[in-house]
C-alpha cells in the first residue's frame, strides 16, 4: 500500500499515464514507430482487447494480485491504443474517453453528486437502468433489446437479453415457471432426435434450452456465465487429478472403461 497522500497518488497516476500515452504515440510514429503497431487498426486490435479483458477476469478468479495488476495494465494499453487510433482519425483522444466516462458516471450517480436528488419508486437500481435507457435512446437505440453487444460471449449475452426483456414484463413470474420451460425445451430436443429432424434442428432446440437455462438462473439470482466458469475450473482441476491418479496406478486413460472413469471421477471429487 502507498503511504503517499491522495494528491501525490493523483500526480503519480498522471505522470505514469502521460508516459504511456507518449509511448503509444511513439509506437505509432510513421517513421520511428514499430511496424506491427503502425499496421494495426480498430478491427485488428479488437480481438486482443477482448482477450485482455478475459485475462483480467482469469487473474481475478485466481486471486493473484500481481497478475491482476499486470493484466489491468495490458487492458489499459488496449484503451490507449484504440484512443490513439481515433485521435489519428480526428475523432477523439484519450482525454475525451476519460472525460466521457467521468461525466457518464456522474449522471448515473445523482444520489452521490446531486444533493437535491430523490430516488424513484424503483430505488437506485431502477434509476440506474432508467439513466442507461435514456442514454441508449439519445444514441438512437430505442428498442428494449437494442445495444446489447453481439461480441459478448453467447451465455453472457443471453442473460443480458433476458434481463432487458424482464424489465418490461416479459418474464416468468417465478423460478418454477422458468424451470418448466427448461423441461419443455428438453422434451423438444428429444422429440427432434426421435423424429430424425437433423443436426440443424437439434442445434436450434439446444440453443432454446440454453436460453431457457439462463432465464432459470436469473430467476434464482445466479449469473450463468460465472456459474459455468466455476464449473469449468472445477472440471479442469478434477480432470487433472484423475490424470494424476491414473498415472500413479500405471493406467492409460484411453483404455479406461466407463466404470473406471466414474471411479476416478468420484475419487477426484473427494480429493479436490
Amino acid at each position: 500500500m502507498s503511504s503517499a497522500t491522495p494528491d501525490q497518488d493523483a500526480q503519480a497516476a498522471r505522470e505514469a499515464l502521460t508516459r504511456l500515452l507518449q509511448l503509444m504515440r511513439r509506437l505509432r510514429d510513421p517513421v520511428q514507430g514499430c511496424p506491427w503497431d503502425r499496421a494495426q487498426d480498430f478491427a485488428s486490435i479488437a480481438p486482443y482487447t477482448i482477450e485482455e479483458a478475459y485475462e483480467v477476469a482469469e487473474a481475478i478468479a485466481h486471486e493473484d494480485p500481481e497478475s491482476i495488476r499486470s493484466e489491468l495494465g495490458d487492458l489499459l494499453f488496449q484503451v490507449v491504443f484504440h484512443a490513439r487510433l481515433a485521435e489519428e482519425r480526428g475523432w477523439f483522444d484519450f482525454a475525451a474517453v476519460a472525460q466521457g466516462i467521468h461525466d457518464k458516471l456522474v449522471r448515473r450517480h445523482p444520489h452521490v453528486f446531486d444533493p437535491a436528488f430523490v430516488p424513484g419508486p424503483a430505488g437506485l437500481s431502477g434509476d440506474w437502468e432508467r439513466h442507461k435507457a435514456q442514454e441508449r435512446a439519445q444514441s438512437g437505440a430505442t428498442g428494449t433489446l437494442a445495444g446489447v453487444p453481439t461480441a459478448l460471449p453467447a451465455l453472457t449475452r443471453a442473460a443480458k437479453l433476458g434481463r432487458r426483456a424482464a424489465r418490461v414484463g416479459f418474464d416468468w413470474p417465478d423460478a418454477a415457471g422458468a424451470r418448466l420451460k427448461v423441461d419443455e425445451e428438453l422434451r423438444e430436443i428429444e422429440s427432434a432426435l426421435q423424429a430424425g429432424e437433423g443436426e440443424a434442428r437439434v442445434a436450434e432446440e439446444m440453443g432454446d434450452l440454453l436460453l431457457a437455462v439462463t432465464s432459470w438462473a436469473r430467476q434464482l439470482g445466479v449469473d450463468p456465465e460465472q456459474s459455468l466458469r466455476g464449473a469449468n475450473r472445477r472440471f479442469e482441476t478434477r480432470f487433472a487429478c484423475m490424470e494424476r491418479l491414473a498415472a500413479a496406478q500405471g493406467r492409460e486413460l484411453a483404455g479406461l472403461s466407463l466404470e473406471e472413469w466414474e471411479a476416478l471421477w468420484q475419487q477426484a471429487k473427494r480429493t479436490v
